[in-house]
């Protein structure tokens, strides 16, 4: 019940006044600056609230990132080096998607990891730097195997994504 009325009850422009303008430039610049170092592809997207009929049927925080990484085309890279960071708003919650190409390379736990610093600082009000902190750290497991493109070539937006 409570997490139904977290859900119900997100104010409007709750994603404006966790990211400003401000921050989503500085989140976008860490992605920018990470994606030098390695040649994976990160996407971050950050939704204020479910919509009360997937709150009803049970949708977590996991099945919506897994959802989005297929809708944000984050799986649609040509070395399947994708990796969504998505923050759940009302329910505080952080998930990582990689794509295949990460199978056998990074563990759950690694990922884990991620999620739950972030977590932490999302807990006191530090949104923008939980979220580049997080960038800071998938850098390293991502570059494990994924030395950089010599070309540059960017597949996925680095502006962070507004969804739901």
């Amino acid at each position: 019940m409570k997490r139904a009325l977290r859900h119900l009850f997100a104010l409007p422009g709750s994603v404006a006044r966790a990211f400003p303008a401000d921050a989503f430039r500085r989140v976008e610049q860490a992605i920018r600056e990470s994606e030098k170092l390695h040649g994976g592809e990160i996407r971050f997207a950050v939704e204020a609230a479910l919509h009360p009929a997937q709150v009803w049927r049970g949708v977590t925080a996991r099945s919506r990132a897994i959802a989005l990484f297929a809708e944000l085309g984050v799986w649609d890279t040509e070395r399947n080096n994708g990796v969504l960071l998505y923050l759940l708003l009302a329910d505080r919650e952080v998930e990582i998607v990689a794509d295949r190409g990460f199978n056998g390379k990074v563990d759950a736990d690694e990922w884990e990891r991620v999620c739950r610093g972030m977590e932490s600082a999302l807990r006191d009000g530090r949104h923008a730097d939980a979220v580049i902190d997080g960038v800071r750290a998938l850098t390293p497991l991502i570059a494990r195997d994924f030395a950089p493109d010599p070309g540059g070539r960017n597949e996925l937006p680095d502006a962070p994504a507004r969804v739901g």
